[in-house]
């Protein structure tokens, strides 16, 4: 699939820098110097500073420190009030160098004095750039860090894998918008993840979000962010994902779950490709990339009105399906080798490896619970096996039993003895089963003697196969 160059308002947003300075010929001077790399935006006084950082995104100001209407420690002042995470240089004359450094005590990044060489200016405004990025990438680490990052690599050998592989591959470096589809515990995150590792945005954060695990009146907050005094509770003003993923992706988890009037929300995002923080109104742009997943058919969600019809188009530009576990049983044993050695090294057990008999009983199992159920049941068998591999013995009653829960249900009304005697019976034969009948191979791994299995089957009034 030929991948088609990247469209110009798909391209990375450049920092905005706004000038604030009474002289005209100092505002053309600084946009001559700053165009190529940044957009410009000059202002002539305070008033005017003011009211453009309460409706845009603004990174860094260059404010002159004498102003006709306010002066620069005035206007400094009341910019961080408006939006504390912009990074304001002082313009300042040598005379006025200890009102400069008394402003930065304020808040100000830092400061150049009149006449300023260019590549002092060009490398003080980096630096504020990079303290800006640097603030943005603290603010997420920390909404992260009781989060489990998830970089385990996606493992499948199957057809349907080696698929998904090679469609991850081709869009990475594209801009679309991803729509991953999958049941729960499939994978879908990682597959988010390998598609912003493989994508130029990899530098940037990858920030991953589920709305289904937000109570709905915190949504809109957590998403968009919210200004200080917004809400009861608001006591800070706080970036939504959106922000903290700027120059990178975000991952929208559950999709569906988002009612109606967020739904709405998103949609008008998608579009404009801007947010306003809850109780805010200056518009923040975005260049953040956005894959979505979702457990339920969203086709369908769209057929009974539970899913905005324009939103799913919006997102389902290149859509990705990641199979359930049961349909590439294959992949079970590879599955089952990574993570026995990643729960080894992570535990620091000693095991060589599962058991041909326990392989064949997770092959077999349907796993509902796909990928993330058999990563579990791996990290509790390494955890507790007391021997040198992971045997029957190890697993869960879910996967040796797969019915059994249903049983257990009928048995409820059973005496005691009755019910343990009709569950052990179904542990041996199936047992019994996967052995393909071998009574000897059956009682080793029941741990009794052969006679007394000999004894339980004759009582069950239970024939081997080929006997009389």
């Amino acid at each position: 699939m030929a991948l088609e160059p990247l469209a110009e308002s798909a391209r990375p947003l450049r920092p905005t820098v706004l000038v604030v300075d009474d002289d005209p010929g100092l505002r053309e001077s600084f946009r001559l110097i700053l165009e190529d790399e940044y957009e410009v935006i000059d202002v002539t006084g305070g008033p005017q500073a003011l009211e453009v950082v309460r409706a845009s995104q603004v990174d860094v100001v260059l404010l002159d420190i004498r102003l006709p209407e306010m002066d620069g420690i005035e206007v400094l002042e009341r910019l961080k009030q408006v939006d504390e995470q912009a990074e304001v240089i002082l313009v300042t004359a040598v005379k006025t160098v200890k009102t400069a450094v008394a402003a930065m005590k304020l808040g100000a990044f830092d400061y150049v004095t009149k006449p300023f060489e260019e590549e002092e200016l060009l490398a003080t405004i980096r630096r504020a750039l990079q303290k800006r990025s640097l603030e943005r990438e603290v603010v997420y680490l920390r909404t992260e860090l009781a989060r489990r990052t998830g970089l385990d690599d996606i493992v499948g050998q199957h057809a349907e894998m080696q698929k998904l592989f090679r469609t991850v591959a081709q869009i990475a470096a594209a801009p679309s918008t991803v729509l991953i589809t999958g049941e729960s515990g499939t994978g879908k995150e990682l597959v988010a993840r390998a598609i912003h590792r493989m994508s130029p945005r990899r530098e940037g954060p990858f920030v991953a979000v589920n709305p289904a695990a937000i109570s709905d009146s915190l949504v809109e907050s957590e998403l968009f962010g919210h200004e200080k005094g917004a809400f009861t509770g608001a006591y800070q003003r706080k970036p939504g994902r959106f922000e903290l993923a700027q120059g990178g992706t975000l991952f929208l988890d559950e999709i569906a779950s988002l009612k109606p009037e967020m739904q709405a929300k998103l949609l008008r995002v998608l579009q404009e490709r801007e947010i306003e923080r809850v109780g805010g109104t200056r518009t923040i742009r975005l260049d953040v990339r956005i894959v979505a997943a979702s457990n339920v058919d969203l086709k369908q969600a769209v057929d009974k009105g539970d899913f905005r019809a324009d939103l799913y188009y919006r997102l389902n530009v290149v859509p990705i399906t990641v199979p359930p576990l049961r349909e590439r049983s294959s992949d079970v044993p590879v599955l089952v080798e990574h993570f026995v050695q990643r729960y080894t090294r992570e535990l620091g057990r000693r095991i060589e490896g599962v058991t041909p008999e326990a392989l064949a009983a997770l092959r077999e199992y349907q796993w509902p619970g796909n990928v993330r159920e058999l990563q579990n049941v791996i990290e509790r068998a390494v955890a507790l096996v007391e021997s040198g591999s992971i045997g029957l013995n190890d697993l869960p009653t879910d996967v040796l039993l797969p019915d059994h829960r249903g049983r257990v249900k009928q048995a409820e009304n059973l005496p005691l003895r009755t019910a343990t005697d009709e569950f052990e019976r179904q542990i041996v034969l199936r047992i019994l089963e996967r052995v393909r009948w071998n009574r000897s191979e059956a009682a080793r791994i029941l741990g009794i003697h052969r006679n007394s299995l000999k004894v339980k089957l004759q009582r069950w009034g239970v024939a081997i196969p080929g006997e009389d």
